[in-house]
């Protein structure tokens, strides 16, 4: 009976293989494997144009209904994907084992995450984005409503079709080409939590717009979002890496609304095209790490004119620090020009603070003298910027004093003391001499 077993482990061992094989790797950043959790499988023909983009880039998606008993995304220890996608916003419990605790540890363990909400968002979705910092109205009935930049439309008469252009600041988010076409955004709006300032607004709501159920009078009370604090889609970029995309609107990634024309209303600009498309495509890019992924290498130290690493330096010696930086493109890695990394020569508080200068290639110089205090240093790179990973660089070198036999036979910042000791000396004999023969 034990070699049936055996046999049966080892191909289970086999099958799951090349899932493991292909996971993430910080040489290969780009997720490549990616769990799809659908309330429909109706979903994979309404928003096809979502999935072929990812498709198209090379990724390999595996669709899964929500309430499959066998989902999961680790097996044996292991992540079976790179990156999860959630557009299963009425899903009240997902099958198999996944979970909240699942897909937070998935997070924690630097895979990515797409998570998409609608008006009918059940509590687990609600919970998923509480954690990653982001909380959706408590009303289960309460959308987005905006009348004055809302999308003109035949059918929609109740203004719940916002057109939204309010998009973050970052070409390394949204990339380089700008979006001209308004968004076409239809679903509930969420604020961000004060206390995680790794979360940001994507794309925000107007000040004209609040949310409300659009069925009932509105009350003498305010509506608990409103206006510019309503973020529409927003992101996170946790500590380990891991980005995290949070959307208010399942329709904004049909493609129904990828199609639709758009002109927000009081504006004369009609575009044939929404900006869904364009907006939903390059803010996947980044967060499955096609774009503002970093890494260093190469972090070296040595004394002017020579080439080896000391194993300490001296105070007041010439030194020359450089560390090579590259940014992953999604296929390949291309040296990262930037004017303004920074390297601290740190004991307690930065002792140097030098902006490195770049050869764009890659690597970044300079160079400078060890300050005259001795005790145990380090190089310190400490580089965030918006979009893109962080690094945090630190390499530990002691600094010593002069020896006995190194200092100057005279040092010209005594000279005064020398002077005054020898002028001392002087007036001695003038005076002993004048008190002993003097009458």
């Amino acid at each position: 009976m034990a070699a049936p077993k055996v046999a049966f482990l080892l191909l289970n061992l086999i099958s799951i293989l090349p899932l493991l094989v292909s996971s993430f790797s910080p040489d290969r950043p780009t997720d490549r494997r990616i769990l799809v959790v659908l309330d429909d499988l109706s979903l994979k023909s309404s928003h096809s144009l979502f999935f072929s983009s990812l498709k198209s880039r090379g990724f390999d998606l595996d669709f899964k209904l929500a309430d499959d008993p066998a989902i999961a995304v680790k097996r044996y220890g292991q992540y079976m994907y790179d990156g999860l996608i959630l557009l299963s916003p009425s899903t009240e419990r997902f099958g198999g084992s996944l979970d909240v605790e699942g897909v937070l540890d998935f997070v924690d363990s630097g895979h990515d995450l797409i998570v998409s909400a609608d008006a009918n968002a059940s509590d687990l979705i609600r919970n998923i984005a509480a954690e990653c910092g982001v909380d959706f109205d408590e009303d289960p009935s309460a959308v987005i409503v905006d009348h004055s930049s809302y999308a003109v439309s035949e059918t929609e008469g109740d203004h719940t079709l916002i057109a939204a252009d309010d998009f973050i600041q970052s070409d390394v988010i949204l990339g380089n080409k700008k979006i001209e076409a308004t968004v076409l955004f239809k679903g509930i709006g969420h604020s961000l939590n004060p206390a995680n300032s790794m979360v940001l607004k994507a794309l925000s709501a107007s000040p004209s717009s609040y949310s409300t159920n659009p069925s009932s009078k509105l009350s003498s009370q305010p509506p608990s979002l409103y206006g510019t604090a309503i973020s529409l889609v927003s992101v996170v970029q946790a500590r380990n890496a891991a980005r995290i995309m949070i959307s208010g609107s399942l329709d904004m990634f049909s493609n129904r609304l990828f199609r639709a024309g758009v002109q927000k209303s009081g504006s004369l600009n009609k575009y044939e095209k929404s900006g869904n498309e364009q907006f939903i495509t390059e803010l996947s890019k980044w967060i499955f790490h096609e774009r503002g992924h970093l890494k260093a290498v190469n972090l070296r130290h040595n004394k002017v004119g020579e080439s080896e690493e000391p194993s300490m330096y001296r105070i007041n010696d010439d030194l020359e620090f450089s560390v090579e930086i590259f940014e992953w493109s999604g296929s390949s890695w291309v040296p990262h020009v930037s004017k303004d990394v920074q390297v601290q020569f740190y004991m307690m508080s930065p002792y140097v603070l030098k902006t490195l200068s770049t050869n764009g290639k890659g690597l970044y110089h300079t160079s400078f003298k060890v300050p005259d205090v001795y005790g145990v240093f380090q190089f310190k790179v400490e580089y965030q910027k918006l979009g893109y990973t962080s690094l945090s660089l630190s390499k530990q070198i002691p600094v010593r004093p002069f020896k006995h036999n190194e200092y100057e036979r005279f040092i010209t910042t005594a000279f005064p003391y020398y002077g005054a000791s020898f002028s001392m000396m002087a007036g001695f004999f003038i005076f002993s001499g004048v008190y002993l023969y003097n009458k």
